[in-house]
């Protein structure tokens, strides 16, 4: 009995062992490396090894020289996943681990950047290669068909509103304002995201109630107010705009909130700052408003010292306040005879430098004030 479960005993152990042997046989490893879009080592790239055959699911990080290593993975069928910062940017799939040797899976993103660029490039322009057609699932074949669809239809429309716009910049040149608000209009509509167009829809407007009268003057500047307000709110930061803008509120008489438009077009572009509000100024006097006028050529004389016609038209507005003493003299605000004198020191041979010095000079004489009769002294002169 014994020497029989001696022999059954000895008989077993020999399955013992090989039954271990084939069990540490199920296992297998993959290693790799991992090259950023620089060409450079890229470390803590996570790598996932997911298994296909049956559930399972293994992480690894890559280190300071890009390379991974993963053992103990059963052997079997795997999907290969590199991560970066979160998102999935290539993986390797039908990765199979075997016994004694590791299973290398390499990730070159610099490789797959340039891959994606010439695929973007040859989608783009509809040259895709045999090769890179090879390389497309049905899904993104599908995709790029899609893209140069969408594509096409843009740039048809992009020349619709590339011709549009053209018309409407020629019928400017024209002064044709009703023309050029059609064109404009019709810009418009076919991309409201275009700052430029609803600027020059603005500017159409504006010309346009240059030749009316009226309610329709008024329908005019109202709807280039809003077209400004448009493009204002597509660019806020176009120191042009505000200044345009502001001078079409001057026009509306909202002086107020034109002003407040020439100081974001001054802060925004300071070194202009003058001439925004020399240009309020201009409008202003244009229209009879003459004090709010004035302010504006003070303001920009604070803006910009140096700017020349500035100083001329303050010394204008400060003229017209002028008054006259009993005995003919003039007494001008203070501060013209410096605004001229400004203008003569900025600006010597300028334009207004006749003027400035006729402005100066008349403020030298007797302007006489008593009125004599011609026909009364003639008479006196023949009775002696």
């Amino acid at each position: 009995m014994v020497r029989i479960r001696m022999k059954t005993i000895m008989a077993v152990a020999p399955a013992l062992l090989l039954f271990t042997g084939v069990s540490m046989a199920q296992t297998g490893s993959i290693e790799g490396k991992v090259t950023g879009e620089d060409g450079q080592p890229l470390k803590d790239a996570l790598i996932k090894i997911e298994r296909k055959d049956i559930k399972g699911s293994y992480k690894v990080k890559t280190k300071k020289k890009g390379d991974f290593f993963h053992a103990g993975l059963p052997l079997g069928q795997y999907k290969v996943v590199c991560e970066v910062n979160g998102q999935d940017v290539d993986s390797v799939d039908g990765i199979r681990t075997s016994f004694g040797e590791s299973t290398v899976v390499n990730f070159n993103l610099q490789e797959i950047k340039k891959k994606q660029q010439a695929l973007a490039q040859a989608a783009e322009s509809g040259t895709l290669t045999r090769d890179q057609a090879r390389e497309l699932s049905a899904e993104q074949r599908a995709a790029l068909e899609k893209q140069a669809k969408e594509r096409q239809q843009q740039l048809a429309k992009n020349k619709e509103l590339n011709d549009a716009f053209n018309v409407g910049m020629e019928a400017m040149k024209l002064k044709q304002w009703d023309a050029a608000v059609a064109s404009f209009a019709k810009a418009s509509e076919m991309d409201a995201k275009q700052h430029v167009v609803w600027a020059q829809l603005a500017d159409s407007y504006i010309g346009l109630a240059g030749t009316k009268a009226g309610p329709e003057q008024e329908a005019a500047m109202t709807k280039g107010v809003e077209s400004w307000v448009k493009a204002l709110e597509l660019k806020p930061d176009d120191a042009a705009y505000h200044n345009n803008y502001a001078l079409a509120l001057a026009k509306l008489k909202k002086f107020d909130e034109a002003q407040a438009e020439l100081t974001k077009a001054a802060t925004i572009d300071p070194v202009n700052g003058g001439k925004y509000f020399y240009n309020l100024g201009a409008v202003l006097t244009n229209i009879g408003q003459l004090e709010p006028a004035g302010e504006a050529f003070r303001k920009a004389i604070e803006m910009s010292p140096n700017y020349a016609p500035a100083h001329f038209q303050y010394g204008l507005y400060l003229m017209a306040k002028a008054t006259t003493t009993p005995d003919g003299k003039m007494i001008p605000p203070d501060g013209t005879r410096q605004a001229f004198e400004k203008y003569l020191e900025l600006d010597p041979t300028g334009p207004n430098a006749d003027a400035s010095k006729a402005m100066i000079a008349s403020m030298e004489t007797t302007i006489q004030t008593e009125y004599a009769n011609p026909a009364a002294e003639k008479k006196k002169k023949g009775k002696k």
